[in-house]
């Protein structure tokens, strides 16, 4: 078997329609600090203490193409993990009044397993899952 080249993700890249709803959600729902920010491209880069997000601002989002993960290659979604099933009720409830949020649908069992997740789609259209492994 060959050894492993990789180790873990460094950062996730989301291209956004409004890199100022996006950054203010990430910081302000989810508690993500800003590491640094590159105004002229416009980018914002963000961090839980565990994975960076970079945010990248539209050129031209009124003609841009919605997220659409059933007929676009690429990004089907990006998954965030918590602490424990305790920690994923908390931020379902923080983020079913979140502005710009949608959710997809409530923490239920991964697969008939002990581990449980919900999606949504956060401010932008970009589909994100939060799941508490099991313990």
């Amino acid at each position: 078997m060959p050894s492993k080249i990789t180790n873990g993700a460094h950062h996730i890249g989301l291209t956004v329609p409004n890199l100022n709803n996006t950054r203010s959600f990430f910081m302000e729902t989810l508690g993500f600090e800003q590491l640094g920010e590159v105004p002229d491209y416009p980018a914002a880069f963000l961090s839980d203490g565990a994975i960076m997000l970079t945010l990248w601002q539209a050129e031209n989002p009124d003609v841009a193409i919605p997220f659409d993960r059933k007929n676009v290659i690429g990004l089907h979604h990006f998954a965030l993990k918590v602490a424990d099933s305790t920690s994923l009720d908390e931020t379902y409830e923080k983020l079913k009044d979140a502005e710009g949020v949608e959710i997809e649908f409530a923490p239920e069992p991964l697969g008939g397993g002990a581990t449980r997740h919900m999606m949504c789609y956060i401010p932008g259209g970009i589909r994100m899952e939060i799941i508490a492994p099991a313990a």
